[in-house]
């Protein structure tokens, strides 16, 4: 019996810890719902109907509010005009990204869903790169046009019977930005193309279920429980696999003079910052 006042006591002071804590912390946020320990609002939000949630919110608070997933404070903005005084008007301010770790936990730490100047400068070089490449320009219209007309001939196998064109229109954008990327594109029935398709789709699919939001609110059960979000990391780890593969075959045939393609221009980047980082150092020595 003493052990049980000792643990509901332990408990009682870890909630109103958590409590104050919070009531500190929501002086300096926009208003919102008055969170619960642990939960936050979770219990407030319909998972089935999220925007009819916010917009109920939206009238109570207003178009900027507070709302806490778990013990995280998340600021919602809701409507065009909050949006866009947000990223236009603020948008030095705005230019970052949350973390979350569920990509914590596949990528390792990696810069694609990184924040701050890493972000910032892979960013621009990635803008950079694909204007070099032909984006917004004609040359990325000819990519286009040229899997347009292998979309009509394998359209046209199906002599006009009926036909599930999912797959085959998932393929028309994927070889658009292999062609880019890889400076080359798949047959449609080719097995690696298939097979990255599917785990691209399957994990997009993980991604909009409700335990990986679970797991992204309360994120000690990505290391200690089962579920879908170890599907993803493998089908993550199968990607990027392929993708090491396809820069170690860049390497060998590299042409610093003549990039073609996207993995080119990265590997000569990585090279001009090895050499600027060797320099350094023996300025420095």
């Amino acid at each position: 019996m003493d052990l049980v006042l000792v643990l509901v006591l332990i408990l009682t002071c870890l909630l109103l810890l958590s409590h104050w804590k919070w009531s500190s912390k929501r002086g300096k946020l926009p208003p919102g719902p008055t969170p619960l320990p642990i939960i936050g609002n979770i219990h407030q939000i319909n998972v089935k109907n999220v925007h009819q949630s916010f917009t109920n919110f939206s009238k109570i608070y207003g178009p900027v509010f507070t709302l806490y997933l778990g013990m995280k404070p998340t600021v919602v903005l809701y409507g065009y005009e909050a949006i866009k005084e947000a990223l236009i008007g603020h948008g030095e301010e705005f230019n970052g990204r949350a973390r979350i770790p569920i990509f914590d936990m596949v990528l390792k730490g990696g810069v694609a869903f990184s924040n701050g100047k890493a972000w910032k400068e892979t960013r621009h070089f990635s803008f950079t790169t694909l204007r070099k490449l032909g984006m917004g320009q004609r040359s990325i219209e000819n990519h286009i046009q040229e899997e347009a007309r292998f979309l009509v001939e394998e359209l046209k196998k199906t002599n006009g019977s009926p036909y599930d064109p999912t797959f085959i229109l998932a393929c028309v954008p994927c070889n658009v930005v292999c062609s880019i990327i890889f400076q080359n594109r798949f047959e449609y029935k080719d097995q690696d193309f298939v097979s990255l398709l599917e785990k691209l789709n399957e994990n997009a699919k993980i991604l909009s279920t409700l335990w990986v939001q679970v797991c992204n609110i309360f994120h000690v059960l990505i290391d200690y429980c089962p579920g879908n979000h170890n599907t993803l990391y493998k089908n993550f780890t199968c990607l990027q696999n392929y993708l090491l593969t396809k820069i170690k075959e860049h390497e060998k045939s590299l042409d610093v003079t003549n990039p073609r393609d996207f993995i080119d221009y990265f590997l000569i980047k990585e090279m001009q910052e090895i050499a600027i980082h060797n320099q350094y150092i023996h300025v420095k020595t």
